[in-house]
Protein backbone atom coordinates (compact mmCIF):
# COMPACT_ATOMS: atom_id res chain seq x y z
CA UNK A 1 0.00 0.00 0.00
CA UNK A 2 1.29 3.19 -0.81
CA UNK A 3 0.43 7.01 0.26
CA UNK A 4 -0.41 8.63 -3.38
CA UNK A 5 -2.03 12.04 -4.27
CA UNK A 6 -4.07 11.93 -7.15
CA UNK A 7 -4.89 14.94 -9.20
CA UNK A 8 -8.15 15.77 -9.09
CA UNK A 9 -9.33 17.70 -12.63
CA UNK A 10 -13.41 17.67 -12.06
CA UNK A 11 -13.32 15.04 -15.46
CA UNK A 12 -13.80 11.50 -15.25
CA UNK A 13 -10.11 10.15 -15.64
CA UNK A 14 -8.70 11.70 -13.15
CA UNK A 15 -12.10 10.39 -10.67
CA UNK A 16 -11.72 6.77 -11.84
CA UNK A 17 -7.94 7.13 -11.74
CA UNK A 18 -8.41 7.70 -7.37
CA UNK A 19 -11.44 5.06 -7.47
CA UNK A 20 -9.30 2.08 -8.89
CA UNK A 21 -6.38 3.30 -6.49
CA UNK A 22 -8.48 3.07 -3.53
CA UNK A 23 -9.76 -0.52 -4.99
CA UNK A 24 -6.10 -1.35 -4.81
CA UNK A 25 -6.06 -0.86 -1.70
CA UNK A 26 -3.65 2.22 -1.41
CA UNK A 27 -4.04 5.17 0.63
CA UNK A 28 -5.56 8.49 -1.73
CA UNK A 29 -5.66 11.49 -1.29
CA UNK A 30 -7.13 13.87 -4.27
CA UNK A 31 -6.43 17.19 -4.83
CA UNK A 32 -7.26 20.23 -7.18
CA UNK A 33 -4.77 22.28 -8.70
CA UNK A 34 -5.90 25.79 -8.97
CA UNK A 35 -3.62 27.14 -11.29
CA UNK A 36 -5.59 29.65 -13.65
CA UNK A 37 -8.65 32.44 -12.56
CA UNK A 38 -9.58 34.41 -15.32
CA UNK A 39 -9.12 37.24 -13.81
CA UNK A 40 -8.18 39.76 -16.72
CA UNK A 41 -11.90 38.45 -18.46
CA UNK A 42 -10.43 37.22 -21.10
CA UNK A 43 -13.40 36.05 -23.50
CA UNK A 44 -14.31 32.59 -23.05
CA UNK A 45 -16.04 29.78 -20.41
CA UNK A 46 -13.55 29.57 -17.57
CA UNK A 47 -15.39 26.56 -15.42
CA UNK A 48 -13.05 26.47 -12.93
CA UNK A 49 -15.17 26.38 -10.06
CA UNK A 50 -17.19 24.00 -11.20
CA UNK A 51 -14.35 21.77 -12.06
CA UNK A 52 -13.37 22.33 -8.01
CA UNK A 53 -16.71 21.20 -6.92
CA UNK A 54 -16.92 18.43 -9.13
CA UNK A 55 -13.43 16.81 -7.65
CA UNK A 56 -14.54 18.32 -4.50
CA UNK A 57 -18.07 15.77 -5.04
CA UNK A 58 -15.89 13.11 -6.38
CA UNK A 59 -13.55 13.01 -3.17
CA UNK A 60 -16.63 13.02 -0.81
CA UNK A 61 -18.35 9.93 -2.45
CA UNK A 62 -14.77 8.22 -2.57
CA UNK A 63 -14.53 8.89 1.11
CA UNK A 64 -11.28 10.50 0.94
CA UNK A 65 -9.14 14.03 1.61
CA UNK A 66 -9.60 17.02 -0.52
CA UNK A 67 -7.32 19.61 -0.66
CA UNK A 68 -6.99 22.74 -3.20
CA UNK A 69 -3.32 23.91 -3.92
CA UNK A 70 -2.85 27.03 -4.73
CA UNK A 71 -0.27 27.36 -8.03
CA UNK A 72 -1.52 30.15 -9.75
CA UNK A 73 1.71 31.94 -9.52
CA UNK A 74 4.06 29.41 -10.88
CA UNK A 75 1.30 28.58 -13.82
CA UNK A 76 1.62 32.15 -14.76
CA UNK A 77 5.20 32.00 -14.84
CA UNK A 78 5.91 28.43 -16.42
CA UNK A 79 3.07 28.63 -18.95
CA UNK A 80 1.31 31.39 -19.47
CA UNK A 81 4.26 33.57 -19.73
CA UNK A 82 5.97 31.03 -21.59
CA UNK A 83 2.63 30.49 -23.77
CA UNK A 84 2.38 34.46 -24.83
CA UNK A 85 6.04 34.84 -25.21
CA UNK A 86 6.42 32.55 -27.55
CA UNK A 87 3.96 33.67 -29.78
CA UNK A 88 5.17 37.27 -29.33
CA UNK A 89 8.83 35.86 -30.98
CA UNK A 90 6.67 34.07 -33.79
CA UNK A 91 6.82 30.42 -32.44
CA UNK A 92 4.32 27.94 -32.04
CA UNK A 93 4.24 26.90 -28.07
CA UNK A 94 2.59 23.71 -26.96
CA UNK A 95 1.17 24.57 -23.32
CA UNK A 96 -0.19 21.00 -22.96
CA UNK A 97 3.31 19.57 -22.56
CA UNK A 98 4.95 22.23 -20.86
CA UNK A 99 2.04 21.83 -18.46
CA UNK A 100 2.55 18.16 -17.56
CA UNK A 101 6.37 18.97 -17.01
CA UNK A 102 6.14 21.88 -15.05
CA UNK A 103 2.72 21.38 -13.50
CA UNK A 104 1.60 17.99 -12.77
CA UNK A 105 5.03 16.64 -12.36
CA UNK A 106 6.49 19.67 -11.12
CA UNK A 107 5.58 22.03 -8.86
CA UNK A 108 2.54 19.59 -7.82
CA UNK A 109 4.99 16.62 -7.62
CA UNK A 110 7.62 18.53 -5.62
CA UNK A 111 4.38 19.37 -3.00
CA UNK A 112 3.45 16.09 -2.84
CA UNK A 113 6.78 14.39 -2.05
CA UNK A 114 6.78 17.23 0.80
CA UNK A 115 3.99 16.64 1.98
CA UNK A 116 4.93 12.87 2.33
CA UNK A 117 3.19 11.39 -0.31
CA UNK A 118 5.20 8.52 -2.77
CA UNK A 119 3.40 9.41 -5.64
CA UNK A 120 1.24 11.48 -7.93
CA UNK A 121 -1.35 9.74 -10.20
CA UNK A 122 -3.21 11.70 -12.98
CA UNK A 123 -5.95 10.38 -15.40
CA UNK A 124 -4.06 10.08 -18.58
CA UNK A 125 -3.75 7.36 -20.71
CA UNK A 126 -0.51 6.40 -20.58
CA UNK A 127 0.89 3.28 -18.98
CA UNK A 128 4.35 2.94 -16.80
CA UNK A 129 6.33 -0.07 -16.77
CA UNK A 130 9.15 -0.59 -13.81
CA UNK A 131 12.63 -2.42 -15.26
CA UNK A 132 14.96 -4.59 -13.45
CA UNK A 133 16.66 -1.98 -12.46
CA UNK A 134 14.43 -0.01 -10.79
CA UNK A 135 14.47 2.79 -13.79
CA UNK A 136 10.92 3.81 -15.24
CA UNK A 137 9.32 3.65 -19.15
CA UNK A 138 6.05 5.75 -20.07
CA UNK A 139 4.40 3.51 -22.51
CA UNK A 140 1.73 4.56 -24.87
CA UNK A 141 -1.92 3.92 -23.15
CA UNK A 142 -3.73 0.72 -24.24
CA UNK A 143 -6.44 3.11 -25.83
CA UNK A 144 -4.90 4.03 -29.08
CA UNK A 145 -7.75 6.56 -29.91
CA UNK A 146 -6.98 8.43 -26.46
CA UNK A 147 -3.23 8.02 -26.04
CA UNK A 148 -1.87 10.68 -24.10
CA UNK A 149 1.88 9.42 -23.96
CA UNK A 150 2.87 12.53 -26.46
CA UNK A 151 2.06 14.94 -23.64
CA UNK A 152 4.34 13.60 -21.24
CA UNK A 153 7.09 13.74 -23.92
CA UNK A 154 9.29 16.59 -21.89
CA UNK A 155 9.19 14.49 -18.37
CA UNK A 156 12.51 12.53 -17.55
CA UNK A 157 12.96 10.10 -15.04
CA UNK A 158 12.51 11.67 -11.81
CA UNK A 159 9.49 12.66 -12.77
CA UNK A 160 8.55 9.34 -14.39
CA UNK A 161 9.76 7.83 -11.29
CA UNK A 162 6.83 8.73 -9.13
CA UNK A 163 4.13 8.82 -12.15
CA UNK A 164 1.62 6.83 -11.64
CA UNK A 165 -1.54 6.49 -14.92
CA UNK A 166 -4.04 4.04 -13.24
CA UNK A 167 -6.13 4.69 -16.62
CA UNK A 168 -3.75 3.63 -18.80
CA UNK A 169 -4.44 -0.07 -19.20
CA UNK A 170 -8.07 0.71 -20.00
CA UNK A 171 -10.01 2.20 -23.31
CA UNK A 172 -11.98 4.96 -22.58
CA UNK A 173 -15.46 2.91 -22.93
CA UNK A 174 -14.03 1.17 -19.93
CA UNK A 175 -13.18 3.96 -18.18
CA UNK A 176 -17.12 5.43 -18.51
CA UNK A 177 -18.37 1.60 -17.08
CA UNK A 178 -15.85 2.12 -14.01
CA UNK A 179 -17.05 5.44 -13.19
CA UNK A 180 -20.92 4.28 -13.77
CA UNK A 181 -19.93 0.97 -11.17
CA UNK A 182 -18.20 3.68 -8.60
CA UNK A 183 -21.37 5.95 -8.84
CA UNK A 184 -19.15 8.70 -9.37
CA UNK A 185 -20.41 12.33 -9.76
CA UNK A 186 -18.36 13.10 -13.11
CA UNK A 187 -19.51 9.70 -15.02
CA UNK A 188 -21.31 11.43 -17.70
CA UNK A 189 -19.15 14.61 -17.50
CA UNK A 190 -18.16 15.79 -21.39
CA UNK A 191 -14.17 15.84 -21.37
CA UNK A 192 -12.72 19.04 -21.52
CA UNK A 193 -11.66 20.67 -24.53
CA UNK A 194 -9.79 23.60 -23.47
CA UNK A 195 -6.63 25.15 -23.16
CA UNK A 196 -4.72 23.42 -19.98
CA UNK A 197 -6.73 24.19 -16.95
CA UNK A 198 -6.91 28.03 -18.44
CA UNK A 199 -10.78 26.36 -19.85
CA UNK A 200 -12.75 26.35 -22.84
CA UNK A 201 -11.34 29.90 -24.48
CA UNK A 202 -10.26 29.80 -28.18
CA UNK A 203 -6.34 30.13 -28.34
CA UNK A 204 -6.95 33.59 -30.81
CA UNK A 205 -9.65 35.08 -28.28
CA UNK A 206 -6.67 34.42 -25.19
CA UNK A 207 -3.70 35.83 -27.74
CA UNK A 208 -5.76 38.61 -29.07
CA UNK A 209 -6.31 39.93 -24.82
CA UNK A 210 -2.30 39.61 -24.11
CA UNK A 211 -0.55 39.91 -27.57
CA UNK A 212 -1.67 43.42 -29.55
CA UNK A 213 -2.38 42.83 -33.42
CA UNK A 214 0.05 43.53 -35.62
CA UNK A 215 -1.55 43.82 -39.36
CA UNK A 216 0.82 42.93 -42.12
CA UNK A 217 0.74 41.86 -45.74
CA UNK A 218 -0.06 38.14 -46.62
CA UNK A 219 1.88 37.43 -50.33
CA UNK A 220 2.53 34.36 -52.05
CA UNK A 221 5.95 33.00 -52.97
CA UNK A 222 6.46 35.08 -55.59
CA UNK A 223 5.79 38.36 -53.02
CA UNK A 224 2.38 39.54 -54.42
CA UNK A 225 0.51 40.72 -52.25
CA UNK A 226 -3.10 39.11 -51.80
CA UNK A 227 -4.71 40.47 -48.60
CA UNK A 228 -4.04 41.54 -45.22
CA UNK A 229 -3.32 39.61 -41.82
CA UNK A 230 -4.33 40.77 -38.16
CA UNK A 231 -0.61 39.35 -36.60
CA UNK A 232 1.31 36.77 -37.33
CA UNK A 233 0.52 35.16 -33.90
CA UNK A 234 -2.78 34.31 -35.06
CA UNK A 235 -2.15 31.35 -37.92
CA UNK A 236 -0.51 28.59 -37.84
CA UNK A 237 1.23 26.70 -40.60
CA UNK A 238 -1.30 24.23 -42.64
CA UNK A 239 -4.12 26.57 -41.66
CA UNK A 240 -6.64 26.18 -44.24
CA UNK A 241 -9.35 29.02 -42.86
CA UNK A 242 -9.41 32.10 -41.44
CA UNK A 243 -7.03 34.29 -43.12
CA UNK A 244 -9.47 35.49 -45.52
CA UNK A 245 -7.49 34.60 -49.07
CA UNK A 246 -9.40 33.27 -51.78
CA UNK A 247 -7.73 31.48 -54.17
CA UNK A 248 -8.59 31.42 -57.60
CA UNK A 249 -7.72 27.77 -58.29
CA UNK A 250 -11.17 25.81 -58.33
CA UNK A 251 -11.43 23.28 -55.18
CA UNK A 252 -8.11 24.20 -54.02
CA UNK A 253 -7.42 26.89 -51.17
CA UNK A 254 -4.43 28.76 -50.27
CA UNK A 255 -2.70 27.43 -46.70
CA UNK A 256 -0.37 29.07 -44.84
CA UNK A 257 2.90 27.78 -45.65
CA UNK A 258 5.08 30.32 -43.95
CA UNK A 259 5.89 33.24 -42.08
CA UNK A 260 8.67 36.01 -42.89
CA UNK A 261 9.01 37.52 -39.45
CA UNK A 262 11.42 40.28 -40.55
CA UNK A 263 8.77 41.93 -43.12
CA UNK A 264 6.00 41.07 -40.92
CA UNK A 265 4.55 38.94 -43.87
CA UNK A 266 2.13 36.04 -43.80
CA UNK A 267 2.84 33.61 -46.68
CA UNK A 268 0.10 31.37 -48.18
CA UNK A 269 0.28 28.66 -50.90
CA UNK A 270 -1.03 25.78 -52.06
CA UNK A 271 -1.27 22.27 -50.03
CA UNK A 272 1.49 20.25 -52.38
CA UNK A 273 4.27 17.71 -51.87
CA UNK A 274 6.30 19.97 -53.66
CA UNK A 275 5.16 23.56 -51.88
CA UNK A 276 8.37 25.37 -50.19
CA UNK A 277 7.76 25.87 -46.32
CA UNK A 278 4.89 23.17 -45.82
CA UNK A 279 6.43 20.12 -45.99
CA UNK A 280 9.84 19.32 -44.36
CA UNK A 281 12.29 16.26 -43.97
CA UNK A 282 14.90 17.49 -41.43
CA UNK A 283 14.81 19.56 -38.38
CA UNK A 284 16.44 20.76 -35.38
CA UNK A 285 15.13 19.64 -32.18
CA UNK A 286 16.15 21.19 -29.05
CA UNK A 287 15.52 21.54 -25.13
CA UNK A 288 15.42 17.59 -25.80
CA UNK A 289 14.94 15.59 -22.45
CA UNK A 290 14.83 11.55 -22.13
CA UNK A 291 12.38 10.14 -20.34
CA UNK A 292 14.89 6.78 -19.27
CA UNK A 293 17.66 5.80 -21.67
CA UNK A 294 19.11 8.73 -23.73
CA UNK A 295 20.38 8.65 -27.15
CA UNK A 296 23.79 9.38 -27.54
CA UNK A 297 24.71 8.76 -31.15
CA UNK A 298 22.56 8.16 -34.80
CA UNK A 299 20.00 6.36 -34.66
CA UNK A 300 16.91 5.37 -36.54
CA UNK A 301 13.71 5.63 -33.67
CA UNK A 302 10.27 7.02 -34.15
CA UNK A 303 9.00 10.64 -33.86
CA UNK A 304 5.24 12.35 -33.78
CA UNK A 305 5.51 15.67 -34.55
CA UNK A 306 2.32 16.39 -33.01
CA UNK A 307 -0.74 15.14 -31.32
CA UNK A 308 -3.06 13.34 -33.44
CA UNK A 309 -0.47 12.12 -35.87
CA UNK A 310 1.05 9.00 -36.72
CA UNK A 311 4.93 8.15 -35.65
CA UNK A 312 7.15 8.43 -38.31
CA UNK A 313 10.56 6.32 -38.68
CA UNK A 314 13.39 9.05 -38.47
CA UNK A 315 17.15 9.35 -38.02
CA UNK A 316 18.16 11.03 -34.76
CA UNK A 317 21.78 12.35 -34.45
CA UNK A 318 23.38 14.36 -31.31
CA UNK A 319 24.66 17.94 -32.34
CA UNK A 320 27.82 18.79 -31.24
CA UNK A 321 29.18 21.83 -30.08
CA UNK A 322 32.79 23.39 -30.92
CA UNK A 323 33.97 21.78 -27.85
CA UNK A 324 32.34 18.22 -29.03
CA UNK A 325 29.90 18.60 -26.39
CA UNK A 326 26.12 18.08 -27.02
CA UNK A 327 24.74 21.32 -28.17
CA UNK A 328 22.72 21.75 -25.12
CA UNK A 329 20.40 18.76 -25.85
CA UNK A 330 20.20 19.71 -29.99
CA UNK A 331 19.61 16.56 -32.20
CA UNK A 332 19.13 16.90 -36.14
CA UNK A 333 15.68 14.88 -36.59
CA UNK A 334 15.80 13.41 -40.43
CA UNK A 335 12.36 12.40 -41.66
CA UNK A 336 11.90 8.85 -43.86
CA UNK A 337 9.07 10.47 -45.00
CA UNK A 338 8.16 14.35 -45.32
CA UNK A 339 5.99 15.90 -42.83
CA UNK A 340 3.45 18.47 -43.16
CA UNK A 341 3.51 21.88 -41.59
CA UNK A 342 5.76 21.17 -38.95
CA UNK A 343 6.00 24.23 -36.66
CA UNK A 344 9.14 25.75 -34.54
CA UNK A 345 7.85 25.65 -31.02
CA UNK A 346 5.85 22.35 -31.18
CA UNK A 347 6.87 19.33 -29.24
CA UNK A 348 8.26 16.55 -31.22
CA UNK A 349 7.74 13.44 -29.12
CA UNK A 350 10.25 10.30 -29.59
CA UNK A 351 9.12 6.59 -29.69
CA UNK A 352 10.53 3.26 -29.82
CA UNK A 353 8.14 -0.18 -29.86
CA UNK A 354 5.57 1.82 -27.98
CA UNK A 355 8.05 3.50 -25.35
CA UNK A 356 8.09 7.22 -25.04
CA UNK A 357 11.91 7.83 -25.16
CA UNK A 358 11.32 11.36 -25.07
CA UNK A 359 10.94 14.72 -26.71
CA UNK A 360 12.12 18.18 -27.37
CA UNK A 361 10.89 21.30 -29.14
CA UNK A 362 11.25 21.81 -32.61
CA UNK A 363 13.27 25.28 -33.26
CA UNK A 364 14.22 25.13 -37.15
CA UNK A 365 12.66 23.23 -40.52
CA UNK A 366 14.46 22.38 -43.70
CA UNK A 367 12.26 21.14 -46.75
Amino acid sequence: MAKILVGLSGGVDSSVAAALLIEQGHEVTGAYMKNWINTDNVPGDCPWQDDVDDAHAVAKKLGIEFRVVDLIDQYQERIVDYLLDGYRSGITPNPDVYCNREMKFGVFLDYALEQGFEAVATGHYARKRVREDGSSDILRGADTNKDQSYFLALMEQHQAKYALFPCGEMQKPEVREAAVRFDLPTAAKKDSQGICFIGNVKMTDFLRHYVPDRPGNIVDHTGKKLGRHKGLHLYTLGQRKGHGVASPRDGLAYVVVGKNADRNELIVGYDESHTEGLYASKCTVGTVSWVNKPVTTKRKIEAQPRYRAKSEPVWVTPLEGEDGEDSRGKFSVEFIRPQRAITPGQICGFYENGVLLGGGVFESIES
